[in-house]
């Protein structure tokens, strides 16, 4: 059986799954689900969340144990550095996505892509947050052409699909432009778009 991945793709976390997928030539499915809080979705996902991977062997649930699981089970050379090192800067990396860049900026999307505005306290609040994140997140940062290093891999999914509408955030809320501020990053993800399977799935994405 091929792996069907479940959830939508306009979620940012569904189509880094989606993408690694591509990159390790691992064969799947797609199924349309939103998150819910019904007993049979729970049984697969038992947060309610999406995306979430079905297997052979049953549901895996929370994007990076669906990353690292598409790493091994597909073909090809890893996508995380080969070393011990690397491949634990290449996960730190995606940690400060995650922690101190996404889930921040989250808080904002209701106000920024689904027309729920946020009070003025909680804006500065993830602006703070934001500030701080970029920063540390500059400072451990490869470009060295890739995100972690001289070789693509995870960590620069992550780093496309995380950033993108946090990017989005910051210049709605906050007026703040920032590629303009961190020209790498702009660099860094119009590299990344130019890949077969970032172009499939942004253009799945735009024909839904």
């Amino acid at each position: 059986m091929s792996i069907k991945l479940h959830g939508m793709t306009y979620s940012n976390y569904y189509n880094m799954v989606k993408a690694a997928m591509l990159e390790k030539g691992v064969d799947y499915e797609e199924v349309h689900v939103l998150p819910n809080q019904e007993d049979g979705f729970l049984s697969q996902s038992p947060m309610g969340k999406v995306p979430c991977l079905e297997t052979e062997k049953g549901f895996l649930t929370e994007s990076e144990v669906m990353l690292d699981y598409v790493d091994e089970v597909g073909s090809g050379p890893s996508l995380y550095p080969q070393d011990a090192w690397g491949k634990a800067k290449a996960r730190e990396l995606v940690r400060y996505l995650e922690l101190y860049i996404e889930l921040p900026g989250r808080r904002l999307y209701g106000d920024v892509y689904f027309g729920k505005p946020a009070s003025d306290e909680l804006k500065a609040e993830v602006n703070m947050v934001l500030d701080k994140g970029f920063k540390a997140f500059a400072k451990i940062a490869q470009y060295d052409p890739w995100l972690a290093g001289k070789e693509f891999g995870i960590a620069d999914i992550y780093f496309l699909y995380a950033l993108n509408p946090v990017l989005g955030v910051c210049k709605k809320c906050f007026d703040w432009n920032v590629i303009e501020q961190y020209p790498e990053i702009g660099t860094l993800m119009a590299k990344i778009s130019e890949r077969d399977s970032i172009k499939k799935v942004n253009d799945e994405q735009a024909a839904i």
